[in-house]
């Protein structure tokens, strides 16, 4: 056979491979290189060629492989495959698949994966297939340059056919599933491993893992894990890390660790890795000291925390609002001559405009600047947001002149960032003239921006507005989104227009917007604000209905709402239902429930709550006294005290409630001392007493028959702008009462009915039948007519003073 009848053999015609999606024949060389292939009828080429056949014939692979690229690479005249594959088309079948898997690994080699697929198609038309070597190099490749649905379809079309396949086989196709999100093939495919007594490989297993853990279907990740280990498969580093990391995303911290800890046990070396993901895990979940423990052991092991470790720090420190410990950490890093990136820079100066320190940010960027650095649009947009924030909209517009100064263009989060505060200073008629200016820089409002301005608008109740805003974003062909919503049914709800956010909730349902637990949460705030918890529930259940798991956030709503109106009983079965739901009650549980218990007078249930509270590690509030102390004040001054003792050893800064509970509670035990040295406390630390606290001080000085002191307290009160309300009459009249100075308790009578207030029924009766006592029946019948006139008609000793 001559070479030239050789290279005059017909091709493929061009639909000959068309099932195996060849639509054309590829220039093979050019693939290799950027010089063209020569097949001339030249000597040196027969010499190749004849040269080729024998190495090939004589099994020589890598040589003839060298030469097979020695040829691709060297000449002027492209080839196509179809060519190539001619020279061999008149082979044994024995030297036509040596050839032909020795021309897949070449390709392979040569990281070509679309001129490998074409060597495999021409194969396989051929009743080839690869050696499992061969094919499993040509599947690596496919996955590597992510061609994963046809490393799929190989696989399974090489199994179909009763092609021998391996582990490694098997595992490409388990990546290439996963990567496709297809976890529940990949799982099939373990599945047929263990069906046909392969042993499933630690890769096999790490790649589902990490899928699982991807999904957040944490506790399936861990089922795998056991399996692992069942099966005597060895974890590595890899999966380690992959489950270390899969906990810290779904916030099961305790979990994370307990693998690290069972990494140590089996030996397995942590690496930078391993760190910075239970960093980032802790510092997401605010556990900054538990970090600097990790930190610690970190840097004990060897390792050099990097930039990224830096910045899960301040990000970790940004969270926790502690932008003190943000500088320190950046001192920290200067002393040990880490060089952050613009990437960590960007987060530390974030740490500090969230702190309330830009001015210590803008140093630390000038530093920055002075050493070479430029800033990014992040960055630029950063400081800009940080201005904003304590109010220096100078500094802030000087951002925008900044990065036009250095050829960055200012885009929809810089403006944002100022339409957002000036929305919050309630300077509409500005904010619109930025989004006029965004126009003119070339930036479009995006759907963010008009979120903005509806926010805005709701804020000051300027609703029309924002239904025209939402048919402007219409007009622009703006997906409204379920932030859009949001800000409107929020400020909607918090205006008492209930009926209105209800249908803002239709037409959002009707526009295909589906409503998030955040949207339901305000409409069931909304209407447990407006005493309407039955329309609350009903939002709950539509909530369950439509698949939206309800939050934390969700139950507490209902159950502060079914505090308020005395239904207790039924905010405990909510909480009990919390707790079966898999969510943990916070502070904001337990407070609701003990306000409510308080207000029903319960002071061992109160009690009760607390110590759970305490015991389940929950750190109570100030609001957790103000309700507490009220309540326990009814069983005397030995339980007040405890609880007033904890609450300091707590450290805990009182606040003018607090305040308040103590010296009321001080005042009715007769406590005078105690009360006034809370009292002057208070006074010390530059908080204004309010009517409670006068109130309270008026009781005490006439509980000690102090009547001249608290007179000059209620003058006092009056010359400070306090208003006296009923509560603060029925106190001085109570008092007078309790002094039997019942002509001076009428005085204060006639002043709260002169000031149009209503007095509390049982102190009336007390004062009627003081005076009935004294002969003052005509003063006594004065309170009985007037209080009948106001439509009062409690008084038990009405009908005595008439026939009297």
């Amino acid at each position: 056979m001559s070479l030239r009848r050789l290279y005059l053999l017909p091709k493929f015609p061009s639909n000959a491979l068309e099932n195996n999606q060849i639509s054309h024949c590829i220039p093979f060389c050019k693939f290799l290189s950027s010089d063209s292939v020569s097949l001339d009828n030249g000597h040196d080429h027969d010499e190749q060629v004849r040269k080729l056949q024998a190495l090939v014939q004589q099994g020589q692979t890598r040589s003839a492989q060298s030469l097979i690229k020695s040829m691709l690479l060297s000449g002027s005249r492209s080839t196509s495959i179809s060519d190539f594959f001619a020279i061999f088309s008149l082979s044994s079948p024995t030297t036509k698949t040596a050839f032909s898997n020795m021309l897949l690994s070449v390709c392979v080699e040569s990281k070509k994966p679309n001129v490998a697929e074409q060597v495999y198609l021409y194969m396989k038309k051929d009743g080839i297939f690869p050696s499992l070597q061969a094919f499993n190099l040509f599947l690596e490749l496919m996955v590597s340059t992510g061609q994963y649905k046809k490393t799929l379809e190989f696989v399974t079309e090489a199994i179909d056919s009763g092609n021998w396949v391996d582990i490694f086989t098997y595992g490409k196709a388990v990546q290439s599933a996963v990567k496709l999100g297809e976890l529940e093939r990949g799982m099939n495919l373990l599945n047929d491993i263990n069906r046909l007594g392969m042993a499933p490989s630690g890769f096999v297993y790490n790649v589902l893992i990490g899928g699982i853990c991807k999904e957040k279907k944490i506790v399936d990740a861990r089922k795998l894990f056991d399996e692992m280990l069942e099966k005597g498969v060895a974890p590595n580093r890899v999966t380690y890390n992959t489950l270390i990391d899969g906990y810290c995303k779904v916030g099961k911290l305790e979990e994370a660790l307990s693998i690290r800890e069972r990494m140590k046990r089996d030996n397995v070396e942590a690496n930078i890795v391993t760190f910075n993901t239970l960093l980032g895990g802790l510092c997401r979940e605010k556990r900054m000291e538990e970090a600097k423990k990790v930190l610690d052991e970190m840097e004990a092991r060897g390792f050099v925390p990097d930039g990224f470790t830096y910045s899960i720090l301040f990000d970790g420190h940004s969270r926790c609002g502690d932008s003190d410990s943000s500088l320190a950490l950046y001192e920290e890093s200067i002393g040990k001559g880490v060089r952050l990136n613009n990437y960590t820079l960007s987060i530390l100066l974030n740490a500090l405009c969230k702190g309330g320190k830009i001015y210590k940010a803008e140093e630390v960027l000038k530093k920055f600047m002075e050493d070479g650095l430029v800033p990014t649009e992040v960055i630029f947009n950063t400081m800009l947001n940080g201005y904003c924030c304590v109010g220096d909209m100078e500094k802030a517009l000087s951002m925008i002149e900044k990065m036009e100064n250095l050829g960055l263009k200012p885009n929809c989060i810089t403006f944002n960032s100022v339409i957002n505060k000036v929305c919050e200073l309630g300077n509409m008629a500005e904010a619109e003239e930025w989004v006029k200016k965004m126009g003119e820089k070339g930036v479009c409002p995006n759907v963010q921006t008009y979120n903005t301005l509806i926010n805005g608008y709701g804020q000051i109740r300027q609703f029309d507005r924002c239904f025209k805003i939402l048919d402007e974003m219409e007009s622009k062909k703006l997906k409204l989104n379920v932030v859009t919503y949001g800000s409107l049914i929020n400020c909607l709800c918090r205006d008492g227009k209930l009926l209105e956010a209800e249908l803002i909730l239709e037409d959002m349902v009707g526009r295909g917007v589906l409503p998030n637990a955040q949207i339901y949460n305000m409409l069931i705030d909304g209407h447990c604000n407006g005493s309407k918890i039955e329309d609350a529930f009903g939002f709950f259940d539509e909530m369950v209905r439509n698949n939206v798991a309800p939050t934390l956030v969700t139950y507490n709503l209902l159950v502060n709402g079914l505090c308020k109106m005395g239904r207790v009983e039924e905010a405990e079965t909510l909480f009990l239902e919390i707790i079966r739901k898999g969510l943990s009650p916070d502070v904001i549980t337990y407070n609701s429930l003990i306000s409510g218990y308080s207000k029903m007078g319960n002071t061992h249930k109160c009690i009760e709550l607390y110590e759970s509270m305490k015991k389940s590690g929950i750190k109570p509030t100030l609001n957790t006294y103000h309700p507490l102390i009220r309540v326990c004040s009814k069983s005397g001054l030995v339980l007040v005290e405890k609880i007033v003792k904890e609450m300091l050893e707590m450290n805990l800064n009182l606040d003018k409630a607090v305040y308040n509970e103590i010296i009321r509670c001080y005042a009715k035990h007769v406590d005078f001392q105690k009360a006034m040295d809370f009292y002057n406390e208070m006074v010390d630390k530059g908080i204004e007493p309010d009517r409670m606290t006068y109130n309270s001080l008026i009781m005490l000085y006439l509980n000690e028959g102090k009547v001249q002191e608290a007179k000059h307290l209620f003058n006092e009160m009056k010359g400070r702008g306090v208003v006296p309300k009923a509560d603060t009459y029925n106190t001085l009249i109570e008092g007078y009462c309790k002094l039997k100075d019942f002509m001076e308790a009428y005085v204060w009578y006639r002043g709260i009915f002169e000031d149009g207030l209503l007095p509390n029924a049982s102190v009336c009766n007390e004062l009627i039948c003081g005076l009935r006592e004294e002969g003052h029946l005509e003063e006594a019948k004065v309170i009985c007519s007037e209080m009948s006139c106001k439509g009062v008609e409690d008084w038990s000793t009405n009908e005595e003073l008439i026939s009297a």
